[in-house]
């Protein structure tokens, strides 16, 4: 077993696919395939079967998985081997799991930033879940952007910035002026953005400890299209204070102070310590935090 070998095992077992292992590897997909039928004979077991989640290990890969891991690990150290990284040559396809906050303020800042440093680089977006951690350990995910509080043991985060909620209306709405007053909040109907990330519940759980009702005409499972929403009707809606910024370029809407307190929250970078050393995976997180200290 080389370490050609073992790297391709391992990027196979990771991310159940033989051309995402290629892509990670920087390799063509027949090398893989010519790698993976090498170890088949060495081991006389098929090691992974394609199925309709992907290529499966089998039990006898399984097994292997643990050790064959340690053995690269040794080698890499052994050899002390560096891999290196060149954005301005890769082709690698990075998978960033985004909330819909990212999608909105910053995927076209990150767009635009990758295509002066990494012409051929190309980003496939994921919408952040409950299955977000699972694809961050396994490499199916490089990155998380957004307000993930749940996360456990076993991952790095960075925080990029703190903020705070704020109020966005219809320039043209006919009682709401220059200042949103807390009885005006308190009688007008608003919309409730229920999208991952948004900090929905930090917003109910602040009005429930201040006892405040509000009228809830609609509520929205993504945010995306709330500005336009906004800008064509009466409605009052509550959203991360960048959120209420980027919607006032892009809409004819106003954002205005929240009459009540509402507590601030952070947006990180999220990345699972498997990842930790690994240069493709720095780079992408040096792109983000730098886009966020440009600013």
């Amino acid at each position: 077993m080389d370490l050609k070998l073992l790297m391709v095992f391992d990027e196979v077992y990771k991310t159940r696919s033989v051309s995402r292992a290629g892509e990670n590897l920087g390799l063509p997909q027949t090398s893989v395939s010519l790698a993976l039928a090498r170890m088949r004979r060495q081991f006389n077991d098929p090691l992974f079967v394609r199925t309709g989640a992907g290529m499966m290990p089998t039990p006898h890969a399984a097994a292997l998985a643990r050790p064959l891991r340690e053995a690269l690990e040794l080698l890499r150290v052994a050899m002390q081997q560096q891999v290196v990284f060149d954005p301005s040559i890769s082709s690698r396809l990075f998978r960033i799991a985004m909330t819909d906050i990212s999608h909105l303020e910053f995927l076209p800042s990150l767009i635009n930033k990758m295509g002066k440093l990494a012409p051929d680089v190309r980003v496939d977006v994921l919408r952040i879940t409950s299955d977000t951690p699972k694809l961050l350990e396994s490499g199916e995910a490089d990155l998380a952007i957004g307000f993930m509080p749940e996360l456990e043991a076993g991952f790095y985060q960075q925080k990029l910035f703190d903020q705070t909620f704020a109020c966005v209306v219809s320039r043209a709405h006919p009682r709401i002026g220059k200042r949103l007053t807390e009885s005006l909040f308190k009688r007008e109907k608003h919309v409730v953005i229920t999208a991952p990330g948004t900090g929905h519940e930090l917003v109910e759980q602040a009005l429930a400890r201040q006892r405040i009702e509000r009228r809830v005409a609609l509520s929205l499972p993504t945010l995306p299209g709330v500005g336009n929403l906004l800008a064509n009707t009466e409605l009052v809606a509550t959203v991360p204070e960048r959120v209420a910024e980027t919607l006032v370029k892009i809409a004819k809407v106003k954002s205005l102070p929240a009459p009540f307190k509402f507590p601030s929250f952070s947006i990180k970078q999220h990345w699972h310590e498997r990842y930790q050393q690994d240069p493709a995976n720095q780079w992408l997180r040096s792109t983000v935090a730098d886009l966020f200290l440009e600013e």
